[in-house]
């Protein structure tokens, strides 16, 4: 049986991470200073797939490291230059491709790709949340389980997908929802949309596609705010924002949208100069429409010109405006984008 060639790329992360030891020293007179065991990325995409048992009985694989970095240091053009990588190795034959990268802003690059990815081939993304030299490292599963669902004729057009702990993630659900466990990756209300057992894939719903978004050049990055609603808030930093020049922002709003009266202000006014956009920051659900009507609502925010994000949180919500707005994308089309991507005013995606 002729094996399906999978692209597989590292951007770094705690999959990649080794120990490494470092000295410390203190000024006090109560403690000393000795060594200190840290991990740091070190391992490259060839090293990681020698370390899975079976892999290459599932796939031929091309290994590339684009990266070594925690993905707390990763840029939009990382992720740009990830996508141009993959679109080559799709050009060039790859069934699939497979990019490693670390946890901590999973959520928001996969999502980034997941916008601008058009092929039918499936775009998987997967981590770990544990360094390879930690007792029950879960890197080698995740990435073995990721190449499968990247050979998987069931995820095809599908967009771009995370692959953690067995389970399938639309990348436009998927959040990490744990700090520090395995199973730190959930797509909240609808569920994954599939799960792997004893190496085969089981599909449990489709999430809604919609038309690629044009990439963006590598020279437009607008400025994009994310300002969490929280109690006693007066509009004070998106007020700021909007004087240093951001292009937009994402409000983080309180349960089904809601700020406080004074915010409320403070977004009408920047909307005449920057596109706002208003998400539930609860973790969960979506943003309504019609159901409250004070000063600070959902329904009052829309009349003062800001934008629900509806079924997006406000991570992918940050995303989305920023990849319309680095595309030039009019208020209008931002309306529209968010309308049919975040599913409001109407219902969930199917």
């Amino acid at each position: 049986m002729t094996l399906p060639d999978i692209a597989v790329a590292s951007l770094g992360g705690t999959i990649t991470m080794t120990t490494t030891t470092t000295t410390t020293t203190t000024t006090t007179t109560t403690t000393t200073g000795g060594d200190r065991a840290s991990v740091v990325p070190t391992l490259g995409a060839e090293d990681l797939i020698a370390a899975v048992p079976d892999l290459d009985r599932v796939a031929t694989l091309e290994a590339t490291t684009l990266a070594s970095l925690p993905s707390a240091s990763l840029s939009f053009g990382h992720v740009l230059a990830a996508l141009a990588w993959a679109e080559e190795a799709v050009a060039g034959g790859a069934a699939g491709v497979v990019l490693i990268q670390g946890t901590d802003t999973l959520e928001e690059t996969s999502y980034l790709l997941d916008l601008h990815w058009r092929h039918p081939e499936p775009l998987v993304v997967t981590a770990a949340m544990r360094t390879p030299g930690a007792p029950g490292a879960d890197g080698p599963a995740n990435l073995l389980a990721a190449v499968r669902a990247a050979a998987a004729v069931q995820c095809r057009s599908l967009g771009v997908l995370v692959v953690m702990n067995d389970e399938v993630h639309a990348a436009a659900r998927v959040r990490k929802a744990h700090a520090s466990d395995p199973a730190a990756f959930t797509s909240p209300v609808f569920g994954p949309l599939a799960v792997l057992r004893e190496g085969m894939l089981v599909r449990g719903n489709r999430p809604s596609r919609w038309p690629h978004l044009h990439t963006p050049g590598r020279r437009d990055s607008p400025r994009v705010a994310m300002i969490d609603a929280c109690l006693g808030d007066d509009g004070g930093l998106l007020r700021l924002a909007r004087a240093d020049g951001y292009h937009g922002a994402v409000v983080a709003a309180f349960g089904a949208g809601h700020v406080s009266a004074a915010t409320a202000d403070v977004i009408e006014e920047a909307c005449a100069t920057m596109m706002v956009v208003f998400a539930t920051r609860t973790g969960a659900g979506s943003t309504l429409s019609t159901t409250y009507a004070f000063d600070g609502s959902e329904s009052d925010l829309a009349a003062r010109g800001a934008v629900p994000a509806g079924w997006l949180d406000p991570l992918k919500a940050r995303v989305l405006l920023w990849s319309l707005l680095a595309t030039g994308a009019s208020t209008e089309r931002v309306r529209d984008e968010f309308a049919r991507r975040g599913g409001a005013p109407g219902g969930p995606p199917d």
